[in-house]
């Protein structure tokens, strides 16, 4: 079985990322060269929020990073994964940063430092190009320079801290690029809390609580939005995959929106299916898999999305509640839809058999 993981995380080394940066940002990528870093907590390259350092420090499991592709490659092989798409660290936070230009210059000296270093490196390693949602038309010039780039395979989104949802018309260019080149958008969450919707979690009062939340929230504000501004209709033809929010809220933003509609379609003309119909269009990644009571539980979830073909596998390698692939292999899943999940339906959304 060809196992493909769709969510494995480059750690972007600050000197090496100022290589490729833009004066004057490369200077204050190399001032930021000099903190100490912590887990994904980095100044300048991955702003602190509210939650950090604000809970009790308990021992935990040790941060896990990978700095080469040498690595990424002998690390995969050892979870028996054979293809893995990388998306950033510290740059999941780039959606906080406040200054486009700034935001800007950091995505694109990463998507440069992952072309030359990375990609081309080591068999089955596959790119995510980052793009600033700070900066909508940037983003579609970058998308249309680097976007057909060997073994570019997505364009990641980042969604913690995101200003303006992505049903906005203004990201209107990207979605254009995208779908014209056809490259997939990745949006992939991270837990903060910020002073943006849904990110206001200062009221939970442990990451018990607020870790347990950001990612699904995320998750559904987005592709809610994403729907009841018509997104998928007015790109028909764009892909689209939600990354580190996992399956379990997907039947019930399903069957919520299945009911507004019917209710409400007059507020929505453009739509001209039931909201399910175009999220069973999405692509939605495991990690983090639940922890059913049941394993037949995780089953139900499945049947209920009554797509087999919309699930990927994600380890979310190498933080540290990533996922091995024995434990979704050990779930009671048809043996079709296993072989589809685990690296099948990812081979056809993100064309890797082109490479």
């Amino acid at each position: 079985m060809r196992i493909v993981d769709v969510d494995v995380h480059v750690n972007e080394d600050v000197g090496e990322l100022a290589r490729y940066c833009e004066m004057p940002w490369k200077r204050a990528l190399l001032a930021s060269k000099a903190a100490t870093a912590r887990y994904l907590d980095v100044p300048g390259l991955s702003p602190p929020t509210a939650d950090d350092y604000c809970d009790p420090l308990f021992p935990s499991p040790a941060y896990r990073e990978v700095k080469t592709p040498q690595q990424m490659r002998k690390d995969l092989d050892e979870l028996g994964i054979h293809d893995g798409v990388l998306f950033p660290d510290h740059l999941l936070k780039l959606a906080i940063f406040p200054q486009p230009e700034y935001a800007m210059a950091l995505a694109k000296a990463y998507n440069r430092m992952l072309i030359n270093d990375w990609l081309g490196k080591e068999d089955g390693l596959h790119g995510a190009l980052c793009i600033a949602p700070q900066d909508p038309k940037g983003s579609a010039e970058e998308i249309v320079e680097l976007g057909k780039t060997k073994n570019i395979v997505c364009v990641y989104l980042p969604v913690a801290g995101l200003q303006r949802l992505y049903g906005q018309r203004e990201y209107d260019p990207i979605y254009e690029v995208a779908q014209k080149l056809d490259i997939p958008l990745v949006l992939h969450g991270v837990s903060a809390v910020h002073p943006v919707f849904p990110f206001q979690l200062e009221q939970y009062p442990n990451l018990f609580s607020r870790h347990g939340l950001a990612h699904p929230l995320g998750m559904i504000a987005n592709l809610t939005h994403m729907i009841a501004t018509g997104v998928p209709v007015r790109f028909p033809k764009l892909k689209v995959c939600f990354a580190e929010g996992a399956i379990s809220w997907v039947p019930w933003i399903m069957m919520r929106l299945d009911k507004e509609y019917i209710e409400r379609r007059r507020e929505v003309p453009f739509l001209e299916e039931r909201p399910s119909h175009y999220i069973r269009k999405f692509r939605f990644a495991t990690q983090p898999i639940e922890e059913p009571e049941r394993p037949s539980h995780y089953v139900k979830l499945l049947e209920i999305i009554d797509n087999p073909d919309c699930i990927l596998f994600a380890s979310d390698w190498p933080h540290h509640d990533f996922d091995h692939p024995s434990k979704l292999m050990g779930y009671p899943i048809p043996e079709e839809w296993k072989r589809k999940i685990m690296g099948e339906n990812a081979v056809r959304f993100f064309n890797l058999d082109k490479w």
